[in-house]
């Protein structure tokens, strides 16, 4: 088999690989191993899992580089794999065990559909957007949610090491989950006050500083309104562009006149460059409904709702901070 054939063969099977991590971290296999190596049939007994089977999935693993495995059935975690451990400061554990469930790869089993036809696949497989899907399911939704706290406790640091937000007396973050983000902009900025703003069964579970308030809402209905600094992470690629739009307006209502929007979001590259913007791409046309936007696109989002782009800046962990202000 020549190089190229092989390579290309890796990329067809990586569903095999990530779906093994998807069920080592639904498991909770990392937090098993800790910092030493450790016996399957330990694992085996801690995770609820099959001995046997167990054992062919993590040999497997350590195969690619995620654990190692030493003589008598013993493995540990790599580098690689700590942070798929729960208190690892990088975790990815809330996020892979998210992408391993059952709706989304029956979604994703439907790409071929929206190729064909531009219509959501989520939607499509499920009859309902993930939104009300979730709604009614909340497994689903607390799973979703883990996965968000995951993936902002990722970027948070990133988005800091650019924008401090010191400028700033009173932040709103947008759809902020459990309050991950802002709970690290006001530990750097101890002058400012912070409000949470999500849906109520969201932020009814956040555990905030002090000086942090939570409320509870629509997005596209209002949002807290007189603050210099409104935190969108994550949310506006989740739509298409009039919902974008609707939901930059009802920021547009509520800013003060000398205030500041930011998006946090992967912003699309040239030809041939930042994949994991380009398959994300990909995945908000499986199950959101969304898409991420080149920075021309977000320009032109915010001149229909009212602002005026002030510029971009890309972080370390691939996420770009797009700040805009009133126009």
């Amino acid at each position: 088999m020549s190089d190229s054939a092989a390579d290309l063969l890796r990329l067809v099977n990586g569903h095999q690989v990530a779906r093994a991590i998807q069920v080592a971290a639904e498991l909770g296999v990392a937090d098993s191993l800790g910092d030493e190596a450790r016996d399957v049939s330990d694992v085996a007994r801690e995770t609820g899992a099959d001995e046997a089977s167990l054992y062919r999935l993590l040999r497997a693993l350590a195969s690619v580089g995620v654990l190692h495995e030493s003589e008598g059935r013993r493995f540990a975690l790599t580098e690689l794999g700590r942070p798929l451990r729960t208190d690892d400061p990088h975790s990815v554990a809330g996020w892979a065990a998210f992408a391993g469930t059952p709706s989304i790869w029956a979604a994703w089993g439907a790409l071929d559909h929206s190729i064909r036809t531009g219509e959501n696949a989520f939607k499509h497989v499920h009859g309902a957007d993930v939104w009300a899907y979730r709604s009614e399911r909340p497994e689903e939704s607390a799973r979703f949610d883990r996965a968000m706290a995951s993936h902002t406790s990722r970027a948070s640091d990133a988005v800091l090491e650019v924008e401090s937000f010191g400028r700033f007396s009173t932040i709103v973050d947008i759809g902020g989950g459990n309050g991950a983000l802002l709970a690290k902009i006001l530990d750097r900025n101890p002058e400012a006050r912070g409000i949470l703003f999500d849906q109520p069964h969201v932020v009814a579970e956040a555990e905030l500083p002090s000086r942090c308030q939570a409320v509870g809402g629509s997005f596209f209905e209002a949002v807290p309104d007189g603050a210099d600094a409104y935190v969108l992470k994550a949310i506006i690629h989740d739509w298409e562009d009039p919902e974008s739009v609707a939901i930059l307006q009802s920021v547009r209502r509520a800013i003060a006149p000398d205030g500041r929007l930011f998006l946090i979001e992967a912003v699309l590259g040239g030809p041939n460059e930042r994949p994991a913007a380009k398959f994300s791409d990909v995945n908000m046309l499986v199950n959101p409904g969304g898409r991420e936007r080149t920075i021309d696109e977000y320009a032109a989002l915010f001149d229909e709702a009212g602002f005026r782009l002030v510029g971009e800046t890309q972080t370390s962990s691939g996420h770009s901070v797009i700040e805009a202000a009133p126009a």
